[in-house]
C-alpha cells in the first residue's frame, strides 16, 4: 500500500483515471492533505463514499514518528523514525522566515571528509513521502508554515535524483505545500550527469554547490566525488546552468582551520569562478568530537571574505 503523501497530483489524475473516476478528484484530494490537512480520508466530505472506499484500500497515511528534538537560537533539530526504524534529521533555521533543512538520504555515500552524517554509509533513499512529511510534521509541531526548503540534510540529493524531482512538484504545487519555486534550494557536491538533468527538467527552483575547496588537489582530498567529476568540468556544467537558465548558482564554502582558508585559497576561488552569475555561502564549520577539522578564525574568515569581495 503507497503513501498517498508520495504522490504528486499529476500522479493522483493518472490513478483516478485508471480506477475509471474524473481527474478533477485529484484536485479535491490534495487539497484535503495539504490546505485542510485532514487526518483521515473520510474528512474528505466533497469526495463520494465509494472513492474514498478505493483510495483507503490502495493508500496510507502514515505520518513520521519524533523522536527526539533539540532547540537552540533560532534553530531546532528534528530527529525522525521512519517506518522501517531507521532515522533522519531535518533542522529548521528561524531566520527571514521559517527554512527547513531536509533529509533526503539515510546515510551518504559521498564521503565527504568534514561531514558528520556522511560517516553513516547510505543504506537507502528516501521515499518521496518521506521528505513530504518532514515539512507537514514540522510545520505541525510548530503551528506555523514552512517559507524556504533547502535540500541539504542528510545525502546526496541528486544520488535520489527521481524521488527529490517529484518531491518538489508536491510542495511547490499550487494545490499542495505551495513554496515558491525561489524559495527551494536543492544542493549537491557536483554530480554532472544529474546536473544536467536538472538544467533541462526546467525548474525554477535554486542550485546550490558544495565546494568548499579551490583547487582539485585540495578538494579530492575532503571530497571523493571530486575524482570523478573535477573542477574544471563542474565549473563548464555550472557555466551552461547558468547560460540556460538565467539564475544565479550559490557555492558553499565551509571553512575549515589551516586547510581551505588561507589567502592562497580566497584567491584561487575568486580566480575559479571569476564572471560567473554566483554567490558564495561561507560557512563556519561545526567542530565535532568524531572529526579532527577545526573551525577557522573569526579574523580569517574576515580575511577571506574581504578578498572575494574585492575579487
Amino acid at each position: 500500500m503507497k503513501n498517498i503523501y508520495g504522490m504528486t497530483l499529476s500522479d493522483l489524475e493518472t490513478y483516478f483515471t485508471s480506477i475509471g473516476d474524473k481527474k478533477f478528484k485529484a484536485i479535491q484530494v490534495f487539497e484535503w492533505l495539504y490546505k485542510k490537512r485532514v487526518s483521515g480520508f473520510q474528512e474528505m466530505t466533497n469526495v463520494k463514499k465509494e472513492t474514498l472506499n478505493k483510495i483507503e484500500e490502495d493508500f496510507n497515511l502514515d505520518k513520521l514518528k519524533i523522536i527526539d528534538k533539540k532547540v537552540g537560537k533560532d534553530v531546532t533539530k528534528y530527529l525522525f523514525e521512519l517506518n522501517d526504524c531507521e532515522k533522519v534529521e531535518a533542522v529548521l533555521m528561524n531566520h527571514d522566515g521559517n527554512s527547513l533543512c531536509v533529509s533526503t538520504q539515510v546515510g551518504c555515500n559521498m564521503g565527504c571528509t568534514f561531514c558528520e552524517s556522511g560517516r553513516l554509509k547510505k543504506v537507502r533513499n528516501l521515499e518521496v513521502h518521506e521528505m513530504v512529511l518532514q515539512i507537514l510534521a514540522i510545520e505541525d509541531d510548530q503551528n506555523t508554515r514552512i517559507s524556504h526548503v533547502v535540500l541539504m540534510g542528510i545525502g546526496e540529493p541528486f544520488d535520489n535524483y527521481d524521488n527529490i524531482i517529484k518531491f518538489i512538484d508536491i510542495i511547490n504545487s499550487g494545490k499542495g505545500i505551495d513554496i515558491g519555486a525561489r524559495h527551494i534550494t536543492v544542493s549537491t557536491c557536483g554530480i554532472i550527469p544529474k546536473i544536467k538533468d536538472f538544467i533541462n527538467n526546467g525548474k525554477q527552483v535554486n542550485l546550490a554547490i558544495s565546494l568548499h575547496a579551490s583547487n582539485d588537489e585540495l578538494r579530492s582530498r575532503l571530497m571523493p566525488i571530486n575524482r570523478a567529476y573535477p573542477l574544471k568540468d563542474l565549473i563548464e556544467v555550472l557555466k551552461e546552468y547558468i547560460e540556460k537558465t538565467n539564475r544565479r548558482v550559490t557555492f558553499e564554502y565551509i571553512l575549515l582551520k589551516g586547510v581551505n582558508d588561507k589567502e592562497e585559497n580566497a584567491i584561487e576561488l575568486a580566480r575559479l569562478i571569476n564572471k560567473m552569475n554566483a554567490y558564495v555561502n561561507l560557512i563556519p564549520y561545526n567542530e565535532t568530537s568524531h572529526i579532527e577539522y577545526k573551525k577557522s578564525d573569526k579574523k580569517q574568515i574576515l580575511k577571506f571574505y574581504d578578498i572575494l569581495k574585492k575579487n
